[in-house]
Parts: C-alpha cells; structure tokens; sequence
C-alpha cells in the first residue's frame, strides 16, 4: 500500500500544482482514474476543467484529446470512420480523438442525442464496435465531459442512461483570491507538468484498487444507503445497481489513495454525493422545478443523515 500512497501523493501535488487551490477536485478525478471511471465536470465556463484534464494527462505522460462537442457533429466525427483504400482493395478504419488516453469531452451537452450514445460503449467497455468490427481503446482510458449548468439554450439534456455511465459528477468552482492571483501570474500551467508516473504504474494502482477489502458491514451501508434513494419520498428515482457498484469502485479508489487495503464506512460516506446524486431524480424536477428548490445533492446529503454509519 506504501508504494500505491506515494504514486497518488505525487500525482495530487503535480496535478495541483496546474489547478491550483483545488485538492478536493483534483483527488475526486484521481479516484476516477483508479476506479475506472469517468468524471461529468458541471460547471460554469473559464474554472479551470481544460487545465484539470490535460494536467491529469500530462501526470501520468498519457495522450490527450480535446472534442469541442457542437449541434452538427456526427458519431463519425468521435469515433473514426472506415475510408476504402484502393491499393488494398478494403475498408481501413480511420480513428477519431476518442483513441487516447485522457478525452475531455467539452460541453458534452451541445451535441445530438445520437452523438452523445455513440460514447456509450466506449465508456462502459473501453471499446468501439464499427462495421461489424471491434476495437480497443488504448489504455488507461478515462472520458472527462463537461457542461454549463446555467446555459441550457441549444442543449440536449444527457439521458439517465448517459448520465448513468459517469462515475462521478463534480464542480469545480471560483478559485480563492490567492489562488487567482497565482492563475494571473501564470507561475504554472499544464504544458509545464512533467509526467510523475506512467500508464504501467496508473494500471497497476487500478489493479490495487480492485483488491481492496470490503467488510459486511460496511457492504450493508452502502446498501442500505441505496436502497434508501429509491424509497425516499424525495426522489421519484432512485440508484441503480449500477450506481452501487461505483460507489464502491470510487470508494475502494479512496481507500487506496488513503493508504489501505480495506474499506471504511466514512469512504463510502464521503464519495456518495459524488457518485450518486446525478443518477436520481428529484420529485418535481420532471417538470422542471425542483420539489421545494431541492436538487439532486441536496436530496442524497439528506438520505445520508438519515441512514446510521456502522461503528
């Protein structure tokens, strides 16, 4: 576990050394990455969600794609396209941005339905399916999607299928003045990063994660936590099984990044409004008001008052 603590050590200071002021975001995306996972950044323009992405991608000297997603964009223009090559008498399949390491997928919500569920396969099995062909995506591979909460003009709101694949949803946020003033005076930026670790030592810590134990009880939280989304007079839906299994995969992500091999009540406790609160509905937000302004982290920051934490 030693050796897993100071990969992660060193990999929060360098990240954060481009974002500056953000070490709770800039852990909740390492967690991602060691979890498998993808990170939905929903936040306002000009926080900071390009520097976090390409910063995380040049930590761990991966590749990086940046997809400005528009209304007239095809799945094509994502995924790659199979082009005929005369010479070789057959279709050769071309490639799209998405065959990298690191993709931050800007404004994410601009683009068509179609578009948006062409990332579906790619995020959930780290693979694109094409003209009766498979291919793997490189590895370590992590989509980082972004979108402005306060625009909605133009937008195609993500589905809870889409929505569902994220791992984790976070904001970043205005930084302090200090940290702003940091930012002005321009003293790092990610094209400065040098990498920290290597995709070999990002796999292996995703391996170690995996391996963390997890108590019953603390597997009865988690459930019961659950289990109380979809029975909860706030919510008109609930978690899905889905949605479990990546709470614990960001919760085992968190043990690892806290140097053990088990599981704790409080890294389930401390990942659930992350890991859960865009994959609920909110009684009334259907209609496009929330029940009493109370929205998605509210109502899980709720539930999880009312559910007692194993001691």
């Amino acid at each position: 576990m030693g050796d897993s603590t100071e990969t992660i050590r060193r990999l929060e200071e360098n990240v954060g050394r481009a974002l500056v002021g953000k070490p709770e975001v800039v852990r909740l995306a390492i967690i991602g990455l060691i979890a498998r996972g993808h990170l939905l950044i929903e936040d306002v323009p000009g926080v900071g969600k390009t520097t976090l992405a390409s910063g995380l991608a040049r930590s761990i000297g991966a590749s990086f794609q940046r997809i400005q997603f528009t209304s007239d964009m095809l799945p094509s223009d994502v995924l790659g396209v199979s082009v005929w090559e005369p010479k070789r008498g057959e279709f050769v399949f071309k490639p799209g941005p998405l065959f990298t390491n690191i993709v931050l997928a800007d404004e994410i919500n601009r683009t068509t339905p179609k578009t948006q569920s062409a990332l579906l396969e790619a995020m959930n099995e780290a693979q694109v399916s094409l003209d009766h062909s498979t291919y793997p995506l490189p590895r370590p591979f992590m989509v980082l999607a972004t979108q402005n909460p306060r625009e909605y003009e133009g937008t195609f709101p993500l589905p809870e299928s889409q929505l569902d694949r994220f791992l984790l949803r976070i904001r970043i946020g205005y930084p302090g003045v200090a940290d702003e003033k940091a930012v002005l005076r321009g003293d790092i930026t990610p094209a400065d990063l040098a990498p920290v670790v290597d995709a070999d030592a990002v796999l292996a810590l995703q391996e170690a994660a995996e391996r963390v134990r997890v108590e019953e009880s603390v597997l009865d939280y988690l459930v019961t936590l659950v289990t109380a989304t979809r029975r909860s007079p706030l919510l008109a839906l609930g978690v899905s099984p889905r949605g479990s299994l990546a709470l614990l995969r960001a919760a085992r992500a968190r043990a690892l990044a806290d140097g053990r091999d088990y599981l704790l009540p409080d890294d389930v406790k401390h990942l659930a409004v992350p890991a859960l609160a865009h994959r609920v509905i909110v009684k009334g937000s259907l209609a496009g008001s929330a029940a009493g302004g109370m929205d998605g982290e509210a109502a899980v920051t709720a539930i999880l008052q009312d559910v007692p934490v194993p001691r």
